[in-house]
């Protein structure tokens, strides 16, 4: 039996994992990073030992640290979560080695299925369909559109699509790179693109009696450089024939290399209905709530038993009502997906009925809390939401009015984007393949929630909340209204930015009330330095108002909106040079592509970015030359660093 558990991760899945050691009387024991020394799993673990470092090659990648820390802490058991070791062979004989519990399939099924080379062979043999194999060196043109792919690891790292042989050698190498990086093994291979396949996956059980269980499967279509965005159980794509046959060949494959425990056998659907082996991942995938939550299982508690040698029933219990989770990231979609970083000053989601187990209603996984700082270390994903209702269109509508409602303060997420996939009409019909964002336009996708006139009405708030707060913390006339004047000359002037957007906002308040320029529809019936409530054309609206710093952050029912206010007086020393291309977040510079003096046109790579584990292009925005380069590889920098200077030719 299981004593003490240690999870070798970070996070919500730390998290989640200690969850259900609690519920079964297990204790926990939790790793961290000097940069996750103050987050949520850290804290919520019986104990926690220290990795010292903040890169993952320095502490969550560090077998050995981390075996060290098992026997330390007086843990019996690891659990290594997803990502990092959680596919590693060695890591997991080396547990076994040291006497623990590991809490996975053995480090035998882990190696065959590692290798996406390897295991498409043995899928193949076991009679499941797989798409075939294609050499990097051999590609023709007849092979396009196709994807170059990392052999070990996931999460959409070490993945290119390629249209065009021009394009193939870059791709090659950057996937290289970055599955160097994240996995430590720089293979890649290449295999045909399905521009618009379904991803569907099953999630298997399987203990070490001989019995295999396919619990259910999930659709995984809507994704983003390959990384999955929106998750759902059971698939609108799946029929009953269909879910047969995708059963019967994820049961084949856990056999063919005998594995015991949690696993997922990810499967590409075409149009047709065809289904194509993509690869198996030996560990519990993030998406697993969906699962659980149209089951009733809780497949850690599961894991648990099986590592303890339990028997499963003969068959999985079956699917009822219908789950949809959507990763809520630190990202900026409309910018290339950027990843974001800095103090989340706010994360509040209301309604959430439970925190890590499943059942009806609302569920919120989350590794981060108000106050947490979001760095540039790891993986961008703040949390997952979930829901589940009896059908597909409730578990939505209940899944975007939660997202659209929640308080994320303090860096750019991708919550207005998931909002708009869950209301869109062609999520609701169930038309979710690879190629959605393509289909129906990322920018319009994107979109802030709120309007233009929604940015007006919230930088008019933020005016008098400050106002507010000002005359609130005033030592001296303290009741006196804002801005007030014996004689009244001008009105107050507050000048806010939103992106692209600018709004300056002029107003008094006299003894009539509110007057402000360009908001004649608008009365004020109250300010506080948190809440503001208008009449806006005979309806009213409430507006919550935070301030941090230069930055208020304005939520109503008609969207969220940050608004940083200009300063009355601009520093000329903060001016920059003309075509300064600037770190879009803090990352270490990995490759440069040019030199100073070198000649460029728009779209050329000039350096790539390393940052959450993912590499950023940084390109020519225009034809020009290299005026300055003043970075080098390995070089850290912070967000708005100057990376390069693109002057016109002479």
């Amino acid at each position: 039996m299981i004593q003490n558990l240690l999870v070798a991760n970070r996070g919500e899945i730390a998290r989640r994992v200690f969850r259900s050691c609690r519920d079964a009387g297990i204790g926990t024991v939790a790793v961290f990073s000097d940069a996750d020394a103050d987050s949520p799993h850290a804290r919520e673990a019986d104990v926690a030992v220290r990795l010292p470092g903040n890169a993952p090659g320095e502490t969550y990648l560090r077998g050995e640290l981390i075996v060290k820390a098992a026997a330390d802490a007086g843990a019996d058991a690891i659990h290594p979560g997803y990502g990092f070791l959680s596919e590693n062979a060695g890591f997991a004989r080396a547990v076994l080695d040291a006497g623990l519990t590991w809490i996975g399939p053995p480090p035998a099924a882990i190696e065959t299925m590692g290798s996406k080379v390897e295991s498409k062979r043995l899928m193949a043999d076991a009679g499941v369909p797989v798409l075939s194999e294609l050499d990097p060196s051999s590609v023709t043109e007849d092979d396009l559109p196709l994807l170059v792919k990392a052999s070990a690891g996931g999460g959409g790292r070490g993945m290119r699509v390629v249209r065009s042989l021009g394009e193939l050698a870059e791709a090659v190498e950057s996937a290289r790179a970055e599955a160097g990086s994240a996995f430590g093994d720089p293979t890649v291979f290449c295999e045909r693109y399905l521009e618009t396949g379904r991803h569907i996956e099953v999630q298997v059980l399987a203990d070490s009696h001989g019995t295999v269980w396919a619990v259910g499967e999930r659709e995984c279509s809507i994704q983003r450089r390959h990384q999955k965005v929106v998750e759902e159980a059971p698939s609108p794509f799946v029929d009953d024939a269909m879910r047969t046959e995708l059963f019967d060949a994820a049961r084949k494959a856990a056999q063919a290399i005998d594995y015991v425990g949690a696993g997922t056998v990810e499967f590409l659907a075409g149009p047709d209905g065809r289904f194509y082996f993509l690869e198996m991942n030996t560990r519990l995938q993030v998406e697993h709530p969906v699962t659980e939550n149209v089951t009733g299982l809780d497949l850690v508690a599961l894991q648990l038993s099986i590592a303890e040698g339990a028997r499963l029933p003969a068959e999985p219990p079956a699917a009822n009502g219908h789950s949809i989770e959507v990763r809520l990231y630190a990202e900026d979609p409309s910018a290339g997906w950027q990843p974001q970083s800095g103090t989340l000053h706010a994360f509040e989601v209301s309604g959430v009925d439970r925190e890590f187990t499943h059942g009806a209603g609302l569920r919120l996984d989350s590794g981060v809390e108000s106050g947490s700082v979001i760095g540039v270390h790891y993986d961008p994903m703040l949390a997952k939401v979930i829901t589940w209702a009896p059908t597909r269109a409730e578990a939505a509508r209940r899944l975007a009015g939660a997202l659209a409602g929640a308080k994320i303060h303090g860096v750019v997420t991708n919550r207005d984007l998931l909002v708009r996939i869950l209301r869109h009409e062609a999520f609701l019909a169930g038309e979710t393949d690879t190629a959605f964002f393509d289909r129906h336009g990322l920018d319009t996708l994107a979109a802030p929630l709120a309007t233009v006139d929604t940015e007006r009405w919230s930088a008019l708030a933020a005016a008098l909340a400050g106002a507010a707060g000002n005359r609130a913390s005033a030592t001296t006339l303290g009741r006196l209204p804002s801005g007030w004047r014996n004689v009244r000359s001008a009105g107050q002037r507050k000048v806010f930015a939103k992106g692209d957007n600018r709004y300056e906002v002029v107003y008094s308040l006299t003894r009539d009330g509110l007057r402000a320029e360009g908001y004649d529809d608008v009365t004020l019936v109250s300010a506080a330095p948190d809440q503001v409530v208008f009449d806006i054309a005979g309806v009213r609206r409430t507006f919550e108002v935070a301030r941090r710093g230069s930055v208020s952050y304005v939520d109503s029912p008609l969207g969220s909106v940050a608004l940083t206010a200009e300063p009355r007086f601009a520093d000329p020393d903060s001016a920059l040079a003309a075509g300064s291309l600037l770190a879009p977040m803090p990352g270490t510079v990995v490759r440069l592509a040019v030199s100073e003096g070198d000649s460029v046109r728009t779209g050329d790579p000039l350096l790539w970015l390393e940052a959450m584990k993912m590499e950023h292009r940084i390109s020519a925005p225009a034809d020009g030359v290299v005026a300055a380069l003043p970075v080098e590889v390995g070089q850290q920098v912070e967000v708005g660093a100057v990376l390069a200077v693109v002057g016109e030719t002479e």
